[in-house]
């Protein structure tokens, strides 16, 4: 583990790697980012997959014999998804077992397609965890108002819930909201409270959709801000009376994620977000490119305050140069939800045309 990893740590951060591939596996690369640099659990999309079944053969034989035996598109993708994904859960069972269940889990997408199919997405998320067979496996889940509903089911029917595509304190908040009733509801029902979730908030597509304001320079600007007034409503959460109440029956918090904290300004030094987001009881999961940066050359200048710190001030300032920050974490996230959509069709359509091709002789 280097200094600045354990640092991460030891402060009560969990690192997770935003990324995998069948080599990774094979050679023992993710084995060894576990063993030396503390990475605890991963996750996963389907733009991830896209590249490493397009730029590699790795996924190849696996492809044409599933194809062979009569699968295709989606079922034959979640089949070798969930491969990956079971081999990367049982290389984070340690940390999962001695955490008791806070750490050391996978994440596994439901087809952005049921977006709007609250019944259809509940049921999705169901068959992905049963085939998993993994209790260290998350199913991913967009926050948008039409995935709250399916969250809500998922974890009452004890399904554990990767919240993603949140982009603001509401949006984290409305999330929050929908565990909590899943969980209020297993305990009035007498079932077990214990059932694992994390809400994931967006950072740097903050930065990108204001770059051209020039209001703030990025070290202090509206990424980190956001995290900092999402952070604080955490800790809020955390403190409250009902949390309480909750934690006292059994029930685990809901923790929360930093996504997409890879700089996209090649002007900006590559952990930025990693540095300012440094916070305890907190998962920050990092494209590959940017954990190796960290470990590299990256340093700690601080932990992220529990109050926000600045985060309303700056927020402020990015108010007065016109930006409406409710209507932009609105936009940022049909946005995602959009790019999501795409990047699995695009995805089905690879399937497809390697399937097609390693049919030929």
């Amino acid at each position: 583990m280097t200094q600045t990893t354990r640092k991460l740590h030891d402060l009560g951060q969990s690192l997770w790697l935003d990324n995998i591939t069948r080599g990774m596996l094979d050679d023992g690369t993710l084995a060894r980012y576990v063993a030396e640099w503390s990475v605890t659990g991963l996750t996963s999309n389907p733009t991830i997959f896209d590249e490493a079944i397009g730029k590699t053969s790795g996924y190849d034989r696996a492809i044409a014999d599933l194809a062979r035996e009569g699968f295709a598109g989606e079922d034959l993708f979640v089949k070798i998804a969930l491969e990956d994904l079971r081999r990367a859960a049982d290389l984070f069972a340690p940390a999962f077992a001695a955490s008791g269940g806070a750490d050391g889990w996978v994440s596994m997408e439901v087809s952005p397609l049921l977006a709007d199919d609250t019944a259809a997405t509940i049921a999705a998320a169901h068959r992905i965890h049963a085939q998993a067979g993994r209790a260290n496996l998350y199913v991913k889940i967009p926050g948008t108002p039409a995935g709250l509903g399916a969250i809500e089911e998922s974890i009452f029917a004890g399904v554990p819930v990767n919240v993603t595509l949140l982009f603001s304190r509401e949006q984290y908040l409305a999330a929050a909201e929908a565990y909590l009733r899943g969980v209020e509801r297993r305990l009035a029902a007498g079932l077990d409270p214990r059932v694992g979730s994390v809400a994931s908030v967006f950072i740097s597509r903050w930065d990108r959709a204001v770059e051209d304001r020039n209001i703030a320079p990025l070290e202090h600007g509206l990424g980190i801000a956001i995290a900092g007034r999402c952070y604080r409503a955490y800790r809020d959460l955390l403190a409250s009376a009902r949390w309480r109440a909750l934690e006292a029956a059994g029930a685990r918090p809901q923790r929360l994620l930093w996504a997409s904290t890879g700089v996209k300004d090649p002007r900006a030094r590559p952990s930025l977000y990693v540095e300012a987001l440094a916070a305890p009881d907190t998962i920050n999961t990092m494209p590959e490119k940017t954990l190796l940066e960290f470990a590299a050359a990256g340093t700690l200048r601080g932990v992220m305050p529990s109050d926000g710190g600045d985060a309303e001030a700056v927020i402020a300032q990015f108010a007065r140069g016109g930006v409406d920050v409710d209507a932009l974490a609105d936009r940022l996230q049909r946005d995602g939800a959009r790019a999501f959509v795409k990047s699995w069709q695009e995805l089905m359509q690879r399937i497809v045309a390697k399937s097609a091709a390693l049919e030929r002789p």
